[in-house]
């Protein structure tokens, strides 16, 4: 209709909110978008907030899509459907796709060297940055503005569904993180849809983000809730993934979250907790898991929030998995120390197990870790080059041995000496030295023997799979203990942080 709305108005099915149109003759690769009227009259044109398609960026119109895709996965999903994933091996090597290797600019090119590639170094699992359509790149997709549409730089749908596809023949699990905290303010997605807060709270005190100049979602309006609702498990059914990491979980939990004291507004019982941000946290978990067997939802929550993974019917949020942030920035601080004077901060690397069972943990090695100055994991450690090698080497071996499921940012196995730069490969040419080739070669062991040891994964999440031999000598940087089996297997493992 050349952009003149006018050509087709859509119809009001009343009271339901809902508006209808049906158009003859449109067809795969047509782009769209709404033109609304507001209250005030004025006309404003927004995406398809259902879109399944976008162009690509700064453009900013709806694309239509016609899936062709065929999968070949369902030995996969039947495996899947009858295991508890929580209880086996996790290892997670997570990956921003259009910067682990940008000679492979699609999906597709993507899946032919990424898959064989997390063969070769043994992970179980890929998580993908998101992978949701956002207008800024340097969001990282943390910033979502089409949350069923499939980011458009990297390809189309039924290319990210060969990926998928690919990476589940080849046995290894898909990861996607998902965002419902929060969506930011381009005048062309949700915000302000129909020229008021129609997805966010309209009370700017709960509806706007101060550290990240978002938009805070709804929670508490039944349709915004069923519009998230309906995504997790639509990334989960229609795309065939595995699992989804929770984007941001804490500042979904406080009313408070990162807000001064007069900023924020208390809910009905005068607390700080947002009551509708929880029950929908408990619906979205509740209904993945119901709907979909097998799969994992996973929790980025830094805070002593109780019962994050305990189940939705004992009054935890119903996650199988929360991210272990006590534990990355204890080790990290320790490992940050001359080893001369480990000595004095030895409770940073034994602490953990004070709360190891307190949650089902995955322990983070994450893309936080290695961006905005904080250097990269090699970086991190003190010493000569020789030195600083031998600590990510005791680092990552720790990691693997210790309680917990396993995630390591991509770099991290090749002890890549540069933090993380969003518009650049990852130093693959480092793999010419000698050093960074024995990190690599050491992470493929360590997945080796953990997934082929029951002792290192089978009663992560119980203290029978866990033993201290020693844990005070601070003398000597040294840690003891036995990681213990469901069929009895033990395996010691001796951690020497002596450098």
């Amino acid at each position: 209709n050349y952009w003149n709305g006018r050509r087709h108005a859509m119809r009001s099915l009343g009271s339901s909110g809902i508006w209808e149109l049906f158009i003859p003759g449109v067809g795969a690769g047509e782009v769209y978008k709404f033109e609304i009227m507001t209250q005030a009259g004025n006309w404003i044109m927004k995406a398809d907030p259902m879109e399944r398609s976008h162009e690509l960026p700064p453009n900013t119109g709806s694309v239509v899509v016609d899936s062709e895709f065929k999968w070949h996965d369902s030995e996969w999903l039947e495996h899947r459907a009858k295991t508890n994933a929580h209880d086996g091996p996790v290892s997670i090597y997570e990956v921003q796709a259009n910067s682990w290797n940008r000679d492979y600019d699609n999906y597709r090119e993507l899946a032919d060297h990424l898959v064989d590639y997390v063969q070769q170094e043994g992970f179980t699992h890929v998580e993908f940055m998101p992978l949701t359509q956002y207008p800024f790149s340097g969001s990282w997709g943390y910033q979502v503005t089409g949350y069923y549409a499939v980011d458009s730089r990297l390809g189309s749908p039924d290319d990210f569904k060969y990926l998928v596809n690919k990476l589940h023949k080849a046995g290894i699990g898909v990861i996607m993180d998902w965002v419902p905290a929060h969506f930011p303010k381009d005048d062309f997605a949700l915000g302000r849809f129909d020229g008021t807060a129609l997805y966010e709270d309209p009370d700017p005190l709960r509806g706007e983000h101060p550290d990240w100049g978002t938009y805070i979602f709804n929670f508490g309006r039944h349709e915004v809730r069923n519009f998230l609702v309906a995504n997790a498990c639509f990334w989960l059914s229609e795309y065939h993934v595995d699992a989804l990491r929770v984007d941001a979980v804490s500042s979904m939990l406080y009313l408070d979250y990162s807000r001064e004291a007069g900023q924020w507004r208390p809910n009905m019982y005068g607390g700080r907790e947002n009551l509708e941000a929880i029950d929908f946290i408990k619906e979205a978990n509740a209904t993945a898991y119901k709907n979909n067997p097998g799969i994992m939802m996973i929790a980025e929550e830094s805070t002593a929030y109780q019962g994050v993974t305990a189940p939705t019917d004992m009054g935890g949020l119903g996650f199988g998995l929360k991210w272990n942030m006590g534990w990355m920035h204890d080790t990290l601080q320790y490992l940050k120390e001359e080893p001369i004077n480990r000595r004095w901060h030895h409770n940073e690397i034994t602490f953990s197990m004070v709360y190891a069972y307190s949650e089902h943990y995955v322990l983070p090695l994450s893309h936080d870790e290695v961006v905005y100055g904080k250097g990269s994991l090699l970086g991190k450690m003190p010493g000569d080059e020789w030195q600083q090698f031998a600590g990510l080497r005791a680092l990552l071996a720790y990691q693997w041995s210790h309680p917990g499921k396993n995630l390591l940012f991509m770099g991290g196995e090749i002890g890549q000496s540069c933090e993380w730069n969003f518009n650049n490969s990852l130093n693959w040419h480092e793999l010419q030295w000698p050093f960074h080739q024995g990190v690599q070669k050491l992470v493929a062991d360590l997945n080796a023997l953990y997934k082929s040891s029951r002792a290192f994964w089978s009663q992560d999440f119980t203290p029978d799979g866990f033993q201290w031999l020693t844990s005070d000598d601070s003398d000597h940087n040294t840690l003891s203990y036995i990681r213990i089996g469901d069929n009895g297997e033990e395996i010691v493992v001796v951690v020497n942080f002596s450098g």
